[in-house]
C-alpha cells in the first residue's frame, strides 16, 4: 500500500489593492484643529495688517532693481556652488588618500571652515586689504613680476564667491565622501576582474552608484546656498536683499518689501525642490527606491 504525499497548500493570496486604513486618534483631530486655527489666525494677521500693504508688494514684485538683485543672487548661487562641488570632491578625493599628510590636510579644511561661521568669511575676505595690503608674484630673492591692489582686486562679488565657495566646498567632501564609501568595494573588484581601467571602473562602476546617494544632500546644498547668499548684503553686493534693503531705505516700506524677497526666495527654491525631486528619479532608476 503505498501513500501519496500530496504538496502542501499554498498561502492564501492576499488582496494589497485595497489598503486598510487605521482609525485616527482624538489626538491627531485635535492636531489637526490646533494647527488650522493657528494658521487661520496667522493668515487674519497678514492680510488685514494695515502694516502690510500689498499695492506696495504688487508694485516691488518685478521692479527692475528687485528682478537684477534676483539674477544676481541667482549667479552667486550658481558659481559658488560650481566651486564647492569641484572642490568637494577634491577634498573627498584626498580625504580617502592613503598618503597620511594628504588626508590630514583635507581633514584640516573640513574641521575649519565647518567650525567657523559663514559670515565671518565673508567679513574676512571683504576687509583682505587690512591684513594684506598688495598681492604680489616675485622671484624669491628677485623682482616683482606682477602686483596688484588687493581692493582692486578683490572686489565685494569677488569676496562672496570666494567665500562662499570655500565653504561650500568643505560640506560638499563629506558629501561625496560619503558617496564614495557607500559603493560596495565588492563592486570594483568585480570591475578590475573583468579588466576595467582604474578610470573606466570610477567612471562605470562606482561614479553612477555615489551619484544615488550624492544628488540628494548636494540639492539640500544647493537650496542652502541660494539661502545663504543673502549674507553677501553686508557687503553692499547687490543681490535681492541688498536690492530690497536699499529700497525700504528710501520709502520706509520695510514689510512690504522683505515680503517680496522672501517671496522670490520660495519662488526659487520650489524650481530647486522640482529639479532635484527629477534628478533622483532618475538616478534611483533599476533600484528598490525607483
Amino acid at each position: 500500500m503505498t501513500t501519496e504525499t500530496r504538496p502542501p497548500a499554498a498561502p492564501p493570496r492576499v488582496d494589497t489593492s485595497r489598503r486598510t486604513r487605521a482609525p485616527l486618534h482624538l489626538g491627531w483631530w485635535l492636531a489637526a484643529a490646533v494647527i488650522g486655527l493657528t494658521l487661520l489666525n496667522i493668515g487674519s494677521v497678514v492680510v488685514r495688517s494695515p502694516n502690510l500693504d500689498w499695492s506696495v508688494v504688487w508694485e516691488y514684485f518685478l521692479s527692475t532693481d528687485v528682478l537684477a538683485g534676483l539674477a544676481r543672487t541667482v549667479e552667486l548661487t550658481a558659481i559658488a556652488m560650481a566651486c564647492g562641488i569641484v572642490g568637494g570632491v577634491i577634498l573627498a578625493v584626498m580625504r580617502l588618500s592613503p598618503v597620511p599628510v594628504v588626508s590630514w590636510a583635507a581633514k584640516s579644511y573640513v574641521w575649519f571652515f565647518r567650525g567657523t561661521p559663514l559670515l565671518v568669511h565673508i567679513l574676512f575676505w571683504y576687509n583682505l586689504a587690512a591684513l594684506v595690503p598688495a598681492i604680489a608674484v616675485e622671484i624669491p630673492f628677485g623682482p616683482t613680476l606682477f602686483e596688484v591692489d588687493t581692493n582692486d582686486l578683490i572686489t565685494p562679488l569677488l569676496a562672496a564667491v570666494i567665500a562662499l565657495g570655500l565653504n561650500e566646498a568643505a560640506y560638499m567632501a563629506e558629501v561625496v565622501r560619503g558617496g564614495l564609501l557607500s559603493v560596495d568595494p565588492g563592486q570594483t573588484e568585480a570591475a578590475k576582474a573583468l579588466g576595467m581601467t582604474h578610470r573606466q571602473t570610477l567612471r562605470r562602476v562606482v561614479v553612477p552608484q555615489a551619484l544615488r546617494v550624492v544628488i540628494p544632500p548636494t540639492g539640500n546644498q544647493v537650496i542652502s546656498m541660494l539661502k545663504a547668499s543673502a549674507l553677501v548684503s553686508v557687503t553692499s553686493t547687490p543681490e535681492l536683499l541688498y536690492s530690497v534693503q536699499v529700497i525700504y531705505n528710501n520709502n520706509f516700506k520695510t514689510i512690504p518689501l522683505l515680503v517680496v524677497a522672501s517671496a522670490w526666495y520660495l519662488i526659487v527654491t520650489s524650481v530647486l525642490y522640482v529639479v532635484q525631486h527629477h534628478l533622483e528619479r532618475r538616478f534611483s532608476r533599476g533600484t528598490g527606491r525607483g
